[in-house]
């Protein structure tokens, strides 16, 4: 009896914990639609959200429907795609590889997304242009580092995690002599604009551009996160327990990979998500895979949602993602780390 109230409770905190991470992404949500230069008042908002359904005589300018669906909305759904992304494939990722220290990026795709797009912008293609190549240089990387890992025959994990530092080191080394030869006046600064991360560019287009390969490398990790808490017991266990490690590890390493390149792509480089967000979760909802990975994904889309917010809106000037992410993500790894890693246990 003592089991099954224990287990009622621990069902019915998980249910409260999630239902909790819900509501507060919902309110970010409509409170992001608010915020801006072009103010708009939350009685306008709802109204003219509740139009798209109901019958609702229109009573406010139109200028607010074109602020609201044409300039905030793709923001707001691309701020949420690439926190659930980078989140997703940084809580895969310290699962398979056992190692809370390790992110989505780990294998180099950032690196080749930052290169791709760098050559983009140096070449002066468009924006669609732009994150086609950085999306497909973030996922050679990945296979680059595949096939080169296949051929070294000793600890696959750690074989994975070395070659993934020196192809990243390589297409960062690639991206530094692209910006040495570019045009100071007019490339470089764009090049080294998208490198610090921004949505300020993100369109309708963009954003479903990112969300169709996210949503594809978000599903199957999802349907297998039981199957994660098992790699974390270890190869070998999990081999035991009738597991094909390597299909399933396989399978996280192209999901993950196919996540953090549609991400990068449409927001430039944004670090630390990835790495505190799991981080995060684990102290809210535990180790367990099962409600670990819906709880990174929803506070990852909430986390940078706030900071893209917060972006736009603190000053005339928009500050870069990836300034704020690591301005608010050291500290907080710091105090993580200070409370001793709680939930990895």
């Amino acid at each position: 009896m003592s089991h099954s109230g224990s287990s009622f409770q621990n069902r019915t905190g998980a249910r409260w914990c999630e239902l909790s991470l819900i509501a507060c992404l919902l309110l970010v949500f409509v409170v992001s639609f608010a915020l801006g230069r072009y103010p708009v008042g939350i009685r306008q908002l709802l109204l003219s959200l509740a139009s798209q359904v109901l019958p609702i005589k229109h009573t406010w300018s139109p200028t607010i429907d074109t602020v609201i669906y044409q300039v905030r909305l793709p923001r707001i759904l691309a701020a949420m795609l690439v926190g659930a992304a980078l989140s997703a494939a940084g809580a895969s990722y310290q699962g398979m590889f056992k190692n809370p220290l390790i992110s989505g990026d780990i294998l180099g795709v950032s690196s080749g997304a930052g290169f791709g797009a760098a050559l983009a912008i140096y070449f002066s293609l468009n924006t669609v242009g732009i994150q086609a190549v950085s999306f497909c240089f973030g996922l050679a990387a990945v296979l680059l580092v595949m096939s080169i890992s296949g051929r070294i025959r000793r600890d696959k994990s750690l074989t994975l995690v070395l070659t993934g530092f020196i192809v990243g080191a390589l297409f960062s080394a690639a991206t530094s002599l692209l910006k040495y030869v570019a045009d100071p006046n007019n490339v470089l600064p764009a090049i080294e604009f998208w490198l610090m991360g921004s949505l300020a560019s993100v369109d309708s287009n963009s954003a479903m551009s990112a969300f169709i390969p996210i949503f594809l490398g978000t599903v199957p990790i999802y349907l297998l996160r039981w199957r994660i808490n098992v790699l974390t017991l270890g190869e070998e266990e999990a081999a035991a327990l009738g597991l094909n490690t390597r299909k399933l590890q396989n399978i996280v390493i192209f999901c993950s990979t196919l996540m953090t390149s549609a991400a990068v792509s449409i927001s430039g480089l944004v670090g630390w998500v990835g790495l505190i967000i799991p981080h995060l979760a684990r102290m809210i909802v535990g180790p367990n895979y099962k409600m670990l990975l819906p709880a990174s994904i929803m506070l990852g889309a909430t986390y940078l949602l706030l900071v893209d917010d917060l972006c736009r809106t603190m000053s005339n000037l928009e500050v870069p993602l990836g300034i704020v992410t690591a301005v608010v993500g050291a500290p907080l790894f710091l105090y993580l780390l200070l409370k001793g890693g709680r939930g990895w246990e």
